[in-house]
C-alpha cells in the first residue's frame, strides 16, 4: 500500500512546524513527498475512535458544526490535535449556512440579520439548524464571513479552504433581502416567481448569480489575505452534482465556478442520500443507486475536465435516512463502485463525519434501540477506504460503446420549481430519459457541460452528443456556434424534444435578440438544418443531425418507451464507424483492481464472472477466490493477484493504513493504524511461508491476534487483530 506521509512540511510552513516541535507535538518524519490524495471532514478534535489515517483531516467550522453540542475545543486546538497525530490539516465551512450565530444575533455589528435568511412564499425561513438559516449572501454577510471566518483560518496557518454547498433553494426568494438584491441586479422591482415562468427564470438566475458572486469575492479575498502573510491559499468548493441539485430543486453556480480564478478544485458530494433518489425507467419509479451515482460522478467529471482542476470524490458509509445497516452497506457499495468507474480521478474524501460513523449509535429501521456500526461493516469499510489510498489513475476505459454524451447546463436548475401551465418534469425524467436507457444497455454514457463548449477539451472525446431543451435552455447564441462548428467538422448531434414547455417563451436572447419562439430554432438555423415533420436525419457540413420530436421524459415514464430512441442512437453511432455493443455490465481495470457492476432491468439476467485469483474487497474476511460471480443488481471490487506490483513481500488488502515497510533477507516489518474498537484484517503476499508473526504497540505491548492463515497456492497470509487507534508494528519472519 502507498506509504503514508505523516506531516506536510513545505518551506513556507517551516515556522508553524517548528512551533509545534517546541510545543512538544509528536511530529513524525517522512520518507516520501507529501500526498493529498485522501481526506475526511470532521468537526471534532482527534480521538483514537476516529483515527481513519487518510492524508488530510479537514477540520470543520471555526465554531464547529451547527449540530455539535460540545463546542469546548477551539478551532485552533482542533487543528493542532490532528497535526499532532501526523495529519495534513485543511478547513471546511458552509458558505450558505453554518455556525454564524454571532452574525445573525447581532454580536458582530450590533444588528440582527435573521432577515437575510432564505424565505418561502408562505413567509417561513428555510433553516439548517437552530439559529442557522440558509443565507441570502448579501455584501454585509460576505464582509462578516471574510472577517470572522477566513482571516481566523489563515491566521491559524491553514492554507487549504473548502467553501461548502453554495445553495439557494428554488422554493425560496421571498425575503426582503432577496427583493433588495433583485432591485440591484435587475434595476426593477421584485416579481414573485410563482406568478409566471418568466419570474421563475429571473429569480433562479439571480440565485445562481448571488452565490457565484459570493464565491468569487470570498476566494479572491482568501488568496489576497494569504499572500499578505506569504501563504499560498487554495480554495475548493464541496458541492452536490448538478443532477442532484436539479432533482432536489436547489440553485448553485456549479459549472460556472470553473471560470473563477480563485477556485482550485472541488469535492463531488455524492453519496447514498443523493444517489438513491427514485427515478423513472420503463414506467417504474424506484431507487437505482448505482446508475444514479455513476451519472452524478460523471457530471462532476465533465464539469471540471477541461479545467484541469483537482477533484475529490466523496462517499459516505451511512446517511441521514433511517435504514438498516445492511441497506447502508449495499447502497454504499453501489456509490463506491460508481465513483471508481472514472479512472481519471484518484483523489477521494473517504467519509464525512467519522464521529457519527464510529461513535454514534444509530436509530436504524427495524429496531427500537440505537445500534453502533457493526464490526464486520466497519472492517469492510476500512478495507475499502484503504484501497482508495492505493487506487491509481488509469487510461483504461469502461468496456463497451463509449463516446456518447448528453449535454447539460446550469439552467437545468432553473425550471424545477414551481410548476407553470401544467409543465412538470417528475424526478428529473427529461434528463434520465436521455441517459438511463443507455446505461441499462451497458453503454457508458457521459455528460458534457454547455458552459465548457468553448474550451479545447469540451467535446474532444464525444462521438455522438445528445441534447434537449425540454429541461434546460442555452445561455448564449455562442453555445450554438460552438455546437454547429463541432457538427460541421464531423460531429453527430441528436436533438430530442417537442419544445412545448412554458420556459421556451421566457424573455431571453433567442426571442429578444432574435425572432425564434424556441431556442432550438436558432440552433437549427446555425446548423443550416430545416426540420421537416417526417424527417429525422440531416446533414450539416461533414456531420449529422438527428431530430426526435419526443420529450425525453416520455422515454422512461412509459413502459418500453425508449425503443425508437435507442434505434435512432444506434443508427447515429454506427454511422460514425463505431460498434454498438449492448450488455448488462460495466467493467473497468485500474492497476490490480477489478471494478464491476452488473445491471438489472438490462439485456439479460446472466451474472458476470471474473476469473481469479482475486481478493474480494467487499467481504470483511477478504477471501481469496478462484473466480467471482456478480449477479444483476450487484457490484464488486476485487484485487487481482496477477496485477500485483512485483513479487516482493507486500500488504495487498488491509483494514488499517500501512507505513514504514522494511524488508530484509528473512523479515518483513511494517506499521499499521486504524480506529480503536475496530477489527483489522490483512492479506499479505510473502515469498515463503512464515515461521512467526507478531504484533506490538510502540511501548512494546504485545497485541494478540487470531492465528494467521497461510495459503500456499497464492503465497498469501491472512492476519487479524484488533486496531488500537495507535501504531501497531507487525513483524514476520521466515
Amino acid at each position: 500500500m502507498r506509504v503514508f506521509y505523516t506531516l506536510h512540511m513545505s518551506i513556507k510552513k517551516h515556522i508553524p512546524a517548528l512551533l509545534l516541535l517546541l510545543a512538544g507535538a509528536k511530529v513524525c518524519t517522512a520518507q516520501t513527498p507529501p500526498t493529498e490524495k485522501t481526506a475526511f471532514q470532521t468537526s471534532r478534535a482527534w480521538m483514537p475512535e476516529i483515527d481513519t489515517r487518510a492524508d488530510i483531516a479537514i477540520v470543520y467550522g471555526v465554531n464547529g458544526n451547527p449540530s455539535d453540542h460540545d463546542k469546548k475545543q477551539t478551532f485552533e486546538n482542533r487543528v493542532k490535535s490532528w497535526q499532532d497525530e501526523g495529519y495534513l490539516t485543511h478547513f471546511m465551512t458552509g458558505i450558505a449556512w453554518g455556525s454564524y450565530e454571532d452574525y445573525f444575533l447581532g454580536n458582530w455589528d450590533g444588528k440582527p440579520h435573521f432577515d437575510e435568511g432564505q424565505v418561502q412564499q408562505n413567509g417561513d425561513t428555510i433553516w439548517h439548524g437552530h439559529n442557522v438559516p440558509y443565507i441570502v449572501p448579501t455584501d454585509n454577510y460576505l464582509e462578516y464571513f471574510k472577517d470572522k471566518v477566513i482571516k481566523r483560518v489563515i491566521d491559524a496557518g491553514v492554507t487549504s479552504i473548502y467553501l461548502e454547498e453554495p445553495e439557494f433553494w428554488a422554493r425560496s426568494g421571498y425575503s426582503e433581502s432577496f427583493k433588495d438584491e433583485w432591485k440591484k441586479f435587475y434595476g426593477t422591482s421584485w416579481k414573485p416567481q410563482h406568478e409566471s415562468p418568466e419570474n421563475t427564470w429571473l429569480a433562479n438566475k439571480l440565485k445562481y448569480h448571488l452565490y457565484y458572486n459570493a464565491l468569487d469575492k470570498v476566494s479572491a479575498f482568501a488568496k489576497a489575505y494569504g499572500k499578505s502573510k506569504n501563504l499560498d491559499i487554495k480554495v475548493y468548493v464541496p458541492t452536490h452534482s448538478l443532477i442532484n441539485y436539479s432533482s432536489w430543486a436547489i440553485v448553485s453556480p456549479e459549472a460556472s465556478l470553473a471560470s473563477l480564478p480563485g477556485i482550485d478544485g472541488y469535492i463531488a458530494q455524492v453519496w447514498t442520500g443523493t444517489s438513491r433518489e427514485p427515478v423513472f425507467y420503463n414506467g417504474i419509479k424506484k431507487e437505482r443507486t448505482f446508475e444514479n451515482a455513476y451519472l452524478e460522478y460523471g457530471s462532476m467529471v465533465s464539469m471540471t475536465k477541461p479545467t484541469g482542476r483537482k477533484m475529490f470524490f466523496l462517499t459516505d458509509p451511512i446517511e441521514d435516512r433511517r435504514k438498516t445497516w445492511e441497506d447502508y452497506k449495499l447502497n454504499y457499495q453501489a456509490t463506491f463502485i460508481g465513483k471508481l468507474m472514472y479512472p481519471s480521478v484518484d483523489n477521494y474524501e473517504v467519509m464525512p463525519w467519522p464521529e457519527r460513523i464510529y461513535t454514534s449509535p444509530y436509530s436504524v429501521a427495524g429496531s427500537d434501540e440505537k445500534i453502533l456500526i457493526p464490526r464486520d461493516y466497519s472492517t469492510q469499510m476500512q478495507v475499502m477506504i484503504n484501497t482508495l489510498n492505493d487506487m491509481p489513475r488509469s487510461d483504461n476505459s469502461i468496456n463497451g460503446s463509449d463516446g456518447i454524451d448528453v449535454l447539460l447546463s446550469n439552467s437545468l436548475m432553473f425550471q424545477r420549481f414551481p410548476n407553470h401551465d401544467g409543465y412538470d418534469d417528475p424526478q428529473l425524467s427529461n434528463f434520465y430519459g436521455l441517459t438511463l436507457p443507455l446505461i441499462k444497455k451497458g453503454i457508458p454514457v457521459g455528460t458534457v457541460h454547455m458552459e465548457n463548449l468553448n474550451t479545447q477539451g469540451g467535446l474532444a472525446d464525444t462521438k455522438v452528443l445528445v441534447m434537449t431543451y425540454a429541461n434546460l435552455k442555452p445561455t448564449s447564441p455562442k453555445d450554438h456556434e460552438y455546437l454547429a462548428k463541432w457538427v460541421k467538422d464531423g460531429g453527430t448531434l441528436v436533438f430530442v424534444g417537442r419544445d412545448d414547455d412554458p420556459f421556451q417563451e421566457v424573455q431571453d436572447w433567442w426571442n429578444r435578440d432574435f425572432d425564434f419562439k424556441a431556442p432550438s430554432g436558432h440552433l437549427f438555423k446555425t446548423l443550416g438544418v430545416d426540420p421537416k415533420e417526417n424527417q429525422e436525419e440531416y446533414t450539416a457540413g461533414k456531420g449529422k443531425v438527428y431530430i426526435l420530436r419526443q420529450n425525453p421524459k416520455e422515454l422512461v415514464m412509459q413502459a418500453n418507451g425508449d425503443g425508437h430512441y435507442l434505434d435512432l442512437l444506434k443508427q447515429a453511432y454506427t454511422k460514425t464507424g463505431e460498434k454498438w455493443v449492448e450488455k448488462n455490465n460495466f467493467h473497468l481495470q485500474r492497476g490490480p483492481y477489478e471494478i464491476a457492476a452488473v445491471l438489472d432491468e438490462s439485456t439479460s439476467a446472466q451474472p458476470l464472472v471474473i476469473k481469479g485469483p482475486v481478493i474480494d474487497l467487499f467481504d470483511p474476511e477478504i477471501p481469496l477466490l478462484e473466480s467471482k460471480k456478480i449477479n444483476p443488481g450487484e457490484q464488486a471490487l476485487l484485487y487481482n493477484l496477477d496485477g500485483m506490483k512485483g513479487k516482493k513481500p507486500q500488504v495487498l488488502a488491509t483494514a488499517a493504513r500501512v507505513t514504514d515497510e522494511k524488508i530484509t533477507h528473512d523479515t518483513y516489518t511494517f506499521t499499521s493504524r486504524s480506529p480503536v474498537n475496530t477489527d483489522n484484517v490483512m492479506r499479505i503476499y510473502l515469498n515463503k511461508q512464515p515461521k512467526s508473526v507478531g504484533h506490538t504497540r510502540e511501548n512494546g505491548e504485545v497485541i494478540k491476534g487470531l492465528p494467521p492463515q497461510w495459503d500456499a497456492k497464492s503465497h498469501t497470509l491472512l492476519v487479524k487483530f484488533e486496531n488500537q487507534g495507535a501504531p501497531v508494528t507487525t513483524t514476520i519472519t521466515w
